[in-house]
């Protein structure tokens, strides 16, 4: 199902996001990472599949999520994502704000940035991409990408 934002810049004239550009579902697992302070971090790793640009794709993925002092979580994939496709592959950078859920899993809502060499991928080059990214309690993500325009 290919989901539409529908929300308007300040001036009215132009939907800030598109149509869906993507859906993954992967598996993660964690690990603790050493801190600065009392504050527990994560080092996430992520392997799914799904659609992106209209492409069947793998992914794989680590990044690093750090708790802060009112309990949210900054997470942080810095050039760590990788996508692959049969023509080729892309990586990603990405970061985003969330928090831990009631059931034990996590939110996070930010920015992804694509660099593509894969031609089916090409049209993510340039583009600045938002999403949701959405783990249940075990390990179970769903990654649905916006473009925002």
């Amino acid at each position: 199902m290919v989901k539409n934002f529908n929300k308007k810049r300040l001036n009215g004239d132009q939907n800030m996001l598109g149509e869906q550009i993507g859906s993954l579902t992967a598996s993660t697992t964690n690990k603790p990472l050493p801190v600065d302070g009392a504050l527990p971090k994560f080092e996430v790793t992520a392997t799914g599949s799904g659609t992106l640009a209209g492409a069947e794709v793998q992914t794989l993925a680590t990044y690093a999520a750090q708790m802060r002092a009112d309990g949210t979580l900054y997470g942080e994939c810095p050039n760590q994502g990788v996508i692959m496709t049969q023509d080729g592959v892309a990586t990603f950078r990405a970061t985003g704000s969330g928090s831990f859920t009631a059931d034990g899993g996590a939110i996070f809502r930010g920015a992804v940035y694509f660099q593509a060499s894969a031609p089916s991928l090409a049209s993510l080059n340039g583009t600045c991409c938002v999403y949701h990214w959405d783990v249940d309690a075990e390990g179970n993500a769903t990654w649905d990408i916006w473009e925002w325009k």
